[in-house]
């Protein structure tokens, strides 16, 4: 009976480590949900500038801090900061972003027209979104060879069944499966947008 107990508590454990992790695999989907909806795909919208970081008055803030951004046309973000001294050093961080637009400074605020996208441009934008597509695909490999390494010095020390490890990799299996599957549908949507815009 000591040793049903015994293993049946042990036998958790890997299940404890997967479930501690569970936050980290959701944040790595997060970041990349976030860094690809950065990319631009031909239309203008808010979060193509909104964390763009500024500085402004000995501090660093993003522009969704200071003003408000609005897209009144398709290819047209409008940036209304609350302070209008902070205009210049708004348009200064959005020439020194990656985003390649010119921002024309107007008296009421910032004004960005978005350019078609050139057939060059969205193979660039493409390669850049498999890109961090990829980063999180390593992420969630390194995450799960963490896990699968505590269970297997669990083992090691005999804290755990070498039925448990085998366990962890299934379970770990099926999550990667999921992930996978979820970073799979980002990519076509994406390209599907980069490449109809």
């Amino acid at each position: 009976m000591f040793f049903n107990d015994f293993y049946t508590i042990f036998n958790r454990m890997y299940k404890d480590h997967i479930s501690q992790r569970k936050k980290d695999f959701d944040s790595a989907i997060e970041h990349v949900k976030e860094e690809i909806s950065a990319i631009r795909t031909g239309r203008a919208h808010a979060s193509m500038v909104e964390d763009i970081v500024v500085d402004y008055m000995d501090s660093k803030f993003r522009i969704k801090e200071l003003a408000t951004i609005n897209t009144p046309e398709p290819r047209t973000i409008v940036i209304q900061p609350w302070d209008k001294q902070a205009i210049p050093n708004i348009v200064k961080s959005i020439k020194e972003s990656s985003l390649g637009l010119n921002p024309i400074d107007d008296a009421t605020g910032i004004r960005l027209n978005i350019p078609a996208l050139t057939q060059e441009r969205r193979l660039e934008f493409i390669k850049l979104l498999h890109q961090k597509i990829e980063w999180g695909r390593v992420r969630i490999r390194q995450i799960r060879e963490d896990v699968l390494k505590k269970v297997q010095v669990e083992v090691k020390e005999k804290k755990a069944r070498d039925d448990d490890l085998f366990k962890a990799k299934e379970e770990l299996q099926k999550i990667m499966n999921d992930l996978n599957l979820k970073f799979d549908d980002m990519t076509k949507k994406k390209e599907q947008e980069l490449m109809s815009n």
